[in-house]
C-alpha cells in the first residue's frame, strides 16, 4: 500500500506564506492523482486542490488564486503552496493519493475517492 507522510505545517501570521509537503512511499506514485484537504474544528473536512498524474489542477474556489498545488515525481512528493494566508484558513490539512481514474474533475474534490491519506498537519494562522 502507499503510505504519505505531510510536513510543513506550523503557526503563521495572516498574509504569511506556507508550503507543505507531502511525500508519498511506493513505485506508483507518479500514477496516483493527489489532493489535498483540510478540516477545521468542528466542521466537516473540505476539498482544497488536486492534482492528475499528467498535471492537471482544479481548486475549490476559497483557495484558488491564493494556493497552488504541485508535485515533484522523481522525489514522491506532493506540495501545497499556501499564500496570502487568513485566519480561517487554521486547519489540519491533509494529502491524499487516488488511484481510480476518472474524467469528471468533480471526481475528485471527493474524500470518499481517495484510497490513501496522510496523518495530517497543523496549521494556525493568528491574526
Amino acid at each position: 500500500q502507499v503510505q504519505l507522510v505531510e510536513s510543513g505545517g506550523g503557526l503563521v501570521q495572516a498574509g504569511d506564506s506556507l508550503r507543505l509537503s507531502c511525500a508519498a512511499s511506493g513505485r506508483t506514485f507518479s500514477t496516483l492523482a493527489m489532493g489535498w484537504f483540510r478540516q477545521a474544528p468542528g466542521k466537516e473536512r473540505k476539498f482544497l486542490a488536486t492534482i492528475a498524474s499528467g498535471g492537471f489542477t482544479y481548486y475549490a474556489d476559497s483557495v484558488k488564486g491564493r494556493f497552488t498545488i504541485s508535485r515533484d515525481n522523481a522525489k514522491n512528493t506532493g506540495y501545497l503552496q499556501m499564500n496570502s494566508l487568513k485566519p480561517e484558513d487554521t486547519a489540519v490539512y491533509y494529502c491524499a493519493a487516488a488511484r481510480t481514474f476518472s474524467s469528471l474533475t468533480r471526481y475528485y474534490t471527493g474524500e470518499r475517492n481517495y484510497e490513501y491519506w496522510g496523518q495530517g498537519t497543523q496549521v494556525t494562522v493568528s491574526s
